[in-house]
């Protein structure tokens, strides 16, 4: 048996598609504002993904840099004005931040309306309640790719997330358990206690979210299991995930390439989000 691949880039051009249309429709081209503080080379990708994608959906973008000295309070005073500006429809924080500032702190000042990312407390807390109109862009992914399976039930099967961090494993759990999935996280103190390998085979839905290339061993993989992996690591030049692929693909029934699978959709979710933000902010 070898799985299918779940195609993120086919998915997320779709979406975009879409996206397009429904931009198309509003009255004024929506505004993304990203700031960043400082350089850093892991963020550039995004950004450039962030700019390409704008141009090609009719989004005006624009992209905010501080000095990598700036403060806690300059950097709420730009989130503040951002807030303010009628214009802006939408503000990302470019992670990471430089060590001295606390980016929990920083994403309590943003408006919860324009914060297409959903890190603003306010847009956690809806996930809670399953009402949520902005969702974390990897975890929203990842349900994407779950709900593009044709004929799959989620009501009732039992997901192993491994990974909890505040953008993917912990919104990721409140979303699946919103579909009435029966949902296991794992974390470091999982794998400390050396019961990760249990979990991992009882998943008929797996995803991984850690940044540890062959943490999940392939012969773990539950027969017929359904893999999403979102780890991006590199290793001797070549992108690969948390999970080892080939013996993972040997068991599973569905798997995520990496690269080309939870990735491609992120910015999409995210201008998906954009278009939220800015519907919300009509009303």
């Amino acid at each position: 048996m070898s799985a299918k691949l779940l195609d993120g880039k086919a998915l997320a051009a779709g979406l975009k598609e879409r996206i397009k249309a429904e931009i198309q429709g509003l009255k004024t081209k929506p505004k993304l504002v990203s700031v960043q503080v400082g350089e850093n080379p892991a963020s550039e990708v995004y950004l450039r993904s962030q700019r390409k994608n704008a141009e090609n959906l009719g989004v005006e973008y624009r992209l905010q840099k501080l000095d990598e000295k700036a403060t806690e309070v300059q950097l709420i005073k730009v989130i503040n004005s951002l807030n303010n500006d009628k214009g802006v429809n939408g503000i990302i924080i470019q992670m990471p931040l430089p060590g001295h500032i606390d980016a929990k702190l920083i994403s309590q000042y943003l408006s919860p309306i324009k914060d297409v990312e959903a890190v603003h407390p306010q847009n956690m807390g809806e996930i809670v309640f399953g009402n949520a109109k902005i969702l974390p862009c990897t975890a929203a992914s990842c349900m994407e790719l779950l709900n593009s399976i044709e004929g799959i039930e989620l009501y009732g099967k039992e997901a192993c997330v491994v990974g909890h961090s505040e953008i993917v494993g912990k919104p990721l759990a409140l979303l699946l358990l919103n579909k009435f999935v029966t949902t296991t996280v794992c974390h470091i103190a999982t794998g400390q206690r050396g019961t990760l390998p249990e979990f991992v085979k009882k998943a008929e839905i797996l995803i991984v979210a850690v940044g540890k290339a062959g943490l999940i061993k392939g012969d773990w993989v539950k027969e017929g299991a359904i893999v999403i992996d979102v780890g991006i690591n590199l290793v001797e030049g070549k992108l690969v995930g948390d999970v080892e692929f080939d013996k993972a693909q040997e068991r599973a029934g569905y798997i995520t390439p990496v690269p080309g699978g939870v990735g491609p959709l992120t910015v999409a979710i995210l201008m998906r989000n954009l278009v939220e933000a800015y519907k919300l902010q009509q009303k």
